[in-house]
């Protein structure tokens, strides 16, 4: 089965990372990923259905409009199932009282450390899937 993830980051190399850092689960089509250069664009394609459809959100905290917090706040009326790991550059103790205050299912800091995220992200799909 693939699963989708949409990643939510103003930042415009963030795709290629992403897809460079999780190239072999790509590869065996285990992972799709959407991709957002906004909170808003995050809501537009949420809104009009991903397929496959997004089982967990990585979003940036520090954007441009809406913040990754104010989307996280959307998120959790809209889509209450689905897992939101915040990532922001900044891991201060407020940002991450707020965001699990929000829902969040965790905050990771820039820059990643893409072992430890694919191991949370494996760990929270194995969670959605269990329940």
């Amino acid at each position: 089965m693939t699963l989708g993830i949409l990643v939510v980051d103003d930042e415009p190399d963030i795709e290629d990372l992403f897809r460079q850092r999780f190239r072999a689960e790509l590869r065996r089509g285990e992972l799709v990923f959407h991709f957002a250069a906004s909170a808003e664009e995050a809501l537009q394609s949420l809104n009009s259905g991903l397929q496959p459809e997004a089982v967990l959100v990585l979003s940036d905290i520090n954007m441009p409009g809406m913040s990754g917090l104010d989307l996280l706040e959307r998120l959790r009326v809209e889509t209450p199932d689905v897992p939101v790991i915040m990532v922001t550059a900044y891991g201060d103790i407020e940002n991450r009282r707020r965001a699990l205050d929000f829902g969040a299912t965790d905050l990771v800091t820039k820059p990643v450390d893409f072992v430890a995220l694919k191991k949370l992200v494996h760990s929270v799909i194995e969670q959605k899937n269990a329940a």
